[in-house]
């Protein structure tokens, strides 16, 4: 069986072929927010995916009516349970309007899984969406009465490497306390309680460290300010696509500003220094929801291949708990391996509901 897994990312796309459980080929391209920033919106960079898909299929000899399956990584719909859910048009549907309040790439997948499936009637899923929600309902309050804090994380990368740690130690993902941070062009640290996800930052929502693409998480009273000169569009923008690295120097490839930072620019020196600042203090915090009781803390994502950024959270983060570094992602093995289970029977298929899991405290029903 010939599954096609489709997983675009904030600066990136990429795309595998999976026959069975083995990974045939796997391509990751590359894409600088400029380019990216040229689409008013998420949903208007479908067509332009779509080419890279099809690029990378040529590539290796290969076009769209030669897959069995297709797998596409989500997010952008209501919130959900963890898990494989087929892709139908409610689904698509939701995905496309972004009901769930987040914009991120990653809602792409599961538009570009359903289109392609219908188009060459093959059947498509997902799996770990960006809005898995299992948070406690202490993460969820903020000071304003119904103004919450959301589920918006690298679920799919950050439960796959959980899962892959409990493996290594003999132990069951639901046996561990972890911390968990995804450190790439979005960056998300979480707290995985017992095998839930119940606390981390907004990914895409101005929450938790700046990224290459992410403003972050920014005081109010200033942010207001910058809103009155420029606009809210604009904001909403730099949590997602136009923040962080973009914002300082234009552009989120990260080997570019580590290069100016080594060559000693002081204002690359700064930033980088501060984003790797802001995530030794996100995993503190995390560490404090698990009461300080830590088996591990899990770095992965594309950035942990810069040693200074390993060491900067060893240093400052190491008295918490050991720290594993697991390099690159398990995104796309995750995606071929979950759906192939849930085809045999092994794992349940769920169907997506059109609400969220949770849907208010009992005072927001009165």
């Amino acid at each position: 069986m010939k599954l096609l897994i489709i997983n675009p990312g904030s600066t990136s796309t990429k795309v595998s072929v999976f026959a069975d459980e083995k990974e045939e080929w796997r391509e990751n391209v590359f894409h600088d927010a400029p380019q990216l920033l040229d689409y008013p919106d998420v949903n208007s960079q479908l067509p332009f995916r779509r080419e890279v898909l099809s690029g990378a299929l040529k590539k290796h000899g290969m076009s769209f009516a030669d897959i069995d399956v297709f797998v596409g990584r989500g997010g952008s719909a209501y919130p959900q349970p963890a898990g494989v859910t087929r892709v139908d048009e409610l689904l698509y549907r939701d995905t496309e309007k972004g009901v769930g309040g987040s914009e991120h790439p990653a809602k792409l997948g599961v538009m570009l899984a359903y289109t392609l499936g219908l188009e060459y009637g093959k059947p498509a899923y997902t799996l770990d969406p960006t809005n898995v929600d299992e948070l406690c309902d202490e993460a969820r309050l903020t000071g304003i009465q119904g103004v919450y804090r959301n589920a918006q994380s690298h679920v799919l990368n950050q439960r796959a490497v959980a899962l892959s740690y409990a493996r290594s130690v003999g132990k069951a993902y639901e046996e561990l306390k972890l911390v968990v941070a995804h450190i790439d062009g979005g960056i998300t640290v979480n707290a995985h309680d017992h095998g839930r996800m119940v606390d981390g930052n907004v990914g895409a929502g101005g929450d938790g460290p700046m990224t290459p693409t992410r403003l972050g998480s920014v005081p109010v009273l200033p942010l207001l300010d910058y809103i009155d000169a420029h606009g809210t569009a604009q904001v909403r923008r730099m949590c997602s696509r136009a923040g962080g690295f973009v914002s300082f120097f234009g552009t989120s490839d990260a080997d570019k500003v580590r290069a100016l930072a080594q060559a000693g620019d002081e204002k690359a020196r700064l930033v980088w220094r501060a984003m790797i600042y802001q995530v030794a203090k996100s995993i503190g915090e995390m560490s404090t929801v698990l009461k300080g009781q830590v088996d591990a803390i899990l770095l992965t994502g594309g950035l942990v291949r810069f040693p200074e950024i390993v060491e900067g959270l060893k240093e400052r983060c190491g008295w918490i708990a050991p720290i594993h570094v697991i390099t690159g992602e398990r995104e796309q093995e995750a995606l071929a391996h979950a759906v192939l289970r849930a085809l045999r029977g092994e794992t349940p298929i769920r169907t997506y509901p059109g609400r969220p899991v949770w849907e208010g405290f009992p005072w927001d029903r009165q």
